[in-house]
């Protein structure tokens, strides 16, 4: 059931604009706006969950977010991914998605404070091959 004053299920609804990522019957992705590293992506349940704990097909989410992570590797040519799910700046489940780079900004762990500028136009190139690759049928 959405929440009416949330962010995410704002985005989910298209009430608010979204680069989209993926998308199936349970979770959708988005590139993040305040990006950490390129491709970086939020990858949240369509129902409002407070927590990525309460998602009840928990094993699905993480599948779904290790879709969407060889999809972002590949387009990106990151070194790895790392995942948080820290939970407090939104209040619906979310999974961040970071691709990483050698000699990036997160040498010692994830600096959430060091977001990039990425341009409309990279933005959208970003999330229209990724998507291609998570959703490969379209």
């Amino acid at each position: 059931m959405p929440k009416s004053d949330c962010i995410f299920c704002k985005i989910i609804n298209q009430k608010l604009p979204s680069y989209l990522v993926y998308e199936d019957d349970s979770f959708y992705g988005f590139l993040d706006i305040h990006p950490l590293n390129p491709g970086n992506s939020l990858l949240v349940p369509k129902d409002h969950y407070r927590w990525v704990n309460d998602v009840p097909n928990f094993g699905d989410y993480w599948q779904a977010a290790k879709t969407l992570s060889v999809a972002i590797q590949e387009v990106t040519g990151a070194e790895s991914i790392s995942y948080l799910t820290l939970g407090y700046e939104v209040e619906h489940a979310h999974i961040r998605i970071i691709p990483r780079f050698p000699q990036d900004a997160h040498q010692n762990g994830i600096n959430i404070k060091a977001t990039l500028q990425i341009s409309p136009q990279e933005m959208q190139k970003l999330s229209d091959e990724i998507y291609a690759k998570t959703n490969p049928r379209n």
